[in-house]
């Protein structure tokens, strides 16, 4: 593991039976307050992008902390992913599954001009159902998503399937869990 990385998973807290009993969430605002590890995982994260990304698209809430920093650091624009009734034009909206719960997410219809390179981030990647969402919103703009990349992966809940499922084919995570 390199430095950066250690001190990345040096910062994320687990917080027992949270939101609900049995569950195990993974608290990044020590990793947020702290400069140097928020630094450290920004650009891991840069680093990760293959070649030239025309936009940065970030999930709410936590992926658009990482989302917006990487997209300046590569020269790319950046685009939000909203749960319902957060956005003011017409919107494209795709139901998913969460590990404890379900959820919806829109995105702008004319967000992303059709065949830009575009690079999903998020802070967690757990059942795969938002990033899995967001790329069937990204299809809908016919963009080429040529990357998706998170601080953590808890590989316990298989997420990685379901990012296989909906065709994802480049992908990294700082920290395997």
């Amino acid at each position: 593991m390199t430095d950066d990385r250690a001190l990345i998973k040096s910062l994320i807290a687990d917080v027992q039976d949270f939101p609900k009993p049995g569950v195990t969430f993974k608290d990044i605002t020590p990793l947020l307050a702290s400069p140097q590890g928020f630094k450290a995982a920004v650009d891991q994260l840069v680093a990760s992008a293959p070649g030239e990304i025309d936009v940065v698209v970030g999930m709410e809430a936590r992926g658009f902390i990482f989302a917006a920093p990487v997209a300046v650091a590569l020269g790319a624009g950046f685009v939000p992913v909203r749960k319902p009734g957060k956005l003011p034009r017409p919107v494209y909206e795709e139901a998913f599954a969460l590990e404890y719960g379900t959820e919806t997410l829109t995105m702008h219809r004319d967000a992303i001009k059709p065949g830009a390179r575009v690079m999903v981030v998020d802070d967690v990647l757990a059942t795969g159902g938002t990033i899995g969402a967001t790329a069937k919103l990204l299809r809908k703009l016919d963009v080429n998503l040529v990357h998706v990349a998170v601080v953590m992966e808890l590989s316990f809940l298989n997420g990685h399937a379901a990012l296989d499922e909906t065709g994802i084919d480049s992908y990294s995570a700082i920290l395997t869990v």
